[in-house]
């Protein structure tokens, strides 16, 4: 992992989950402000083009590259000349800070929002972005490219979000993992099933188990965002693909069942599982 994102962190104030992302140039703030405030510098590297006027309470509106319809607006919160610009991005609040460092500048961004598992793909664009910042600071050309997935899970790893959690209920024991995927759930399906057609009441496909955890029969199955299973007496195995951000679908990956239920081995089976998932997305 390179160093800037050793230094990115993802924390959480009034409820909500901050990303922090800090990056030096050595460029003055001036043409920092500039490059964050005048919408044809700030086109260049930011994920959208941008119309904006930097006042409080004006407008500012995203829309697609090449001069596409507006896909986003918000408004403008707070402008502090070469120092502060922070805006509304829909439901997002996202604030840019300039100081003075070393003869050039540090600019950081923090960016609020609430689908904490989306942070790894909000923190793997942005450090592009902010690549591409760097290389317009600089007067050189921007190359616009995609992240090819290992900076996505290089955050999700930095930030703790490959860990599962273990809740009760009752008698009833569950392990569930949350993660937001580098493939759509038609490839993710295609990895897991492997060239077999779930169906219910025959055993389920090997792919979508865990060597440690008995594998029963299939009992719901609706391709490609849904697989459960029976793995013990009243125990349940549930494989879910839902929407997710840009980068692919949203994994929801549970298993529950009573007492006793070794949940510590479950967390690091599964862990297990799903980093070789993650893999096979990256290396497709």
């Amino acid at each position: 992992m390179n160093a800037h994102r050793n230094a990115d962190a993802l924390t959480v104030a009034g409820g909500r989950n901050v990303l922090t992302m800090v990056r030096r140039f050595p460029q003055r703030q001036a043409a920092a402000w500039a490059a964050l405030t005048e919408a044809p510098i700030l086109s260049q590297w930011f994920p959208f083009q941008v119309e904006l006027d930097p006042r409080p309470g004006a407008a500012i509106t995203f829309g697609a590259p090449v001069g596409g319809a507006p896909v986003a607006a918000g408004s403008v919160t707070d402008v502090r000349p070469e120092q502060l610009l922070a805006f509304d991005w829909g439901t997002d609040h996202l604030a840019w800070t300039l100081v003075p460092d070393a003869g050039g500048c540090a600019l950081t961004l923090e960016h609020t929002f609430d689908d904490r598992a989306g942070a790894p793909s909000f923190a793997a664009g942005w450090d592009l972005c902010l690549e591409a910042l760097g290389s317009v600071l600089a007067g050189g050309p921007v190359e616009r490219h995609r992240d090819d997935g290992e900076g996505h899970d290089a955050y999700l790893r930095l930030f703790g979000l490959d860990r599962g959690t273990v809740t009760a209920e009752g008698e009833v024991l569950t392990v569930r993992f949350e993660r937001q995927l580098v493939g759509v759930a038609e490839r993710v399906w295609e990895v897991l099933a492997d060239g077999i057609e779930p169906v219910p009441g025959l055993p389920v496909p090997v792919g979508f188990t865990d060597g440690d955890v008995p594998a029963g029969h299939v009992v719901e199955v609706r391709p490609p965002h849904l697989l459960s299973y029976e793995w013990a007496d009243d125990g349940r195995v549930t494989w879910e693909l839902g929407e997710g951000t840009g980068y692919g679908a949203r994994l929801v990956l549970t298993q529950s069942g009573p007492e006793p239920f070794d949940t510590q081995a479950a967390l690091a089976a599964w862990h297990t599982r799903i980093e070789d998932l993650a893999a096979r997305l990256r290396a497709g």
